[in-house]
């Protein structure tokens, strides 16, 4: 561990211009446009599911993986992810995850796996005739990031794990069935559960689909064992900030990840980490050592 410092396209799926316009008071509320309403984009199917993405820019493709009741725009567009890594000669790919943004509802656990969303960035690289990009995850998104450095490892050239650490990776020390609960609540005021309360006034702000979220949250639990993140062995950058307690220690799954570099985002929690300017800079420095 090295550490650092400081499938077939959907019937009209062109491109169309955006339109303009995390969580709460504690999160991502100052990148958000006044007016939230997403990005209209192109999609395609994998299988039957319909998946909404975005494609920018030119040389080397990065794909960018969502968090947990986020989206493409909440988390990568808005932050200004997408421009900046533009700006620095990259082809950007970012996409909606099943039952987030404006890819397709489900309602049903089942539906929702980590290894079956990252099924869904396998089909949008095979869609896009992609045979290998670096990718980025974040929270969620870094959960399925590690999957596919692990089962997939030829299609990664690095892999970026963002908000995601050993809590979060093997310990499971992520929302679970209280923000679920809170996700399915009448309303805010009867949510208490502090994380709930949390997450839920993140998907009221988003205007998530709250239902499609709880059965995402119930069928993603899914956790690696030290023993599979031992065996990682594509180049791995663990981004995480200094206080976030969603994510768990940084260093700690560093530790187990062979090769791995650990960035340390000072100050930050697990929604203010996003758009930090310390994590862009070492994300970039990381790309560009990758040759």
């Amino acid at each position: 561990m090295r550490s650092q410092t400081g499938a077939a396209a959907s019937p009209g799926a062109g491109r169309r211009r955006s339109r303009s316009g995390s969580c709460g008071r504690s999160g991502l509320e100052s990148t958000l446009p006044l007016n939230t309403a997403e990005y209209l984009m192109p999609s395609f199917h994998n299988g039957a599911v319909e998946i909404a993405y975005l494609d920018e820019g030119e040389g080397d493709p990065i794909i960018l993986v969502h968090g947990f009741a986020s989206s493409k725009n909440v988390n990568w567009v808005y932050p200004t992810w997408v421009s900046e890594l533009r700006k620095n000669g990259r082809r950007v790919i970012a996409l909606d995850n099943r039952g987030h943004g404006e890819s397709a509802k489900l309602y049903e656990p089942a539906q929702y796996s980590i290894p079956t969303m990252a099924g869904d960035v396998l089909a949008l690289m095979d869609h896009l005739a992609i045979p290998q990009a670096d990718i980025m995850g974040y929270s969620m998104g870094g959960r399925m990031t590690a999957w596919l450095s692990l089962n997939e490892p030829q299609r990664l050239r690095s892999a970026i794990l963002g908000g995601i650490g050993i809590g979060g990776l093997i310990e499971g020390t992520g929302p679970g069935e209280n923000v679920a609960k809170a996700l399915e609540a009448p309303a805010l005021d009867d949510v208490s559960d502090p994380v709930g309360r949390t997450f839920r006034a993140f998907a009221d702000q988003t205007r998530s689909d709250r239902r499609a979220l709880a059965a995402c949250l119930r069928g993603t639990r899914d956790l690696m064992t030290r023993g599979e993140a031992a065996r990682i062995d594509v180049p791995v950058l663990i981004a995480v900030g200094s206080t976030d307690d969603v994510a768990g220690s940084a260093s700690a799954l560093g530790a187990i990840i062979p090769g791995s570099e650990v960035l340390d985002i000072p100050g930050r929690d697990h929604m203010r980490a996003v758009g930090d300017k310390v994590y862009k800079t070492g994300v970039l420095d990381f790309l560009s050592r990758r040759g």
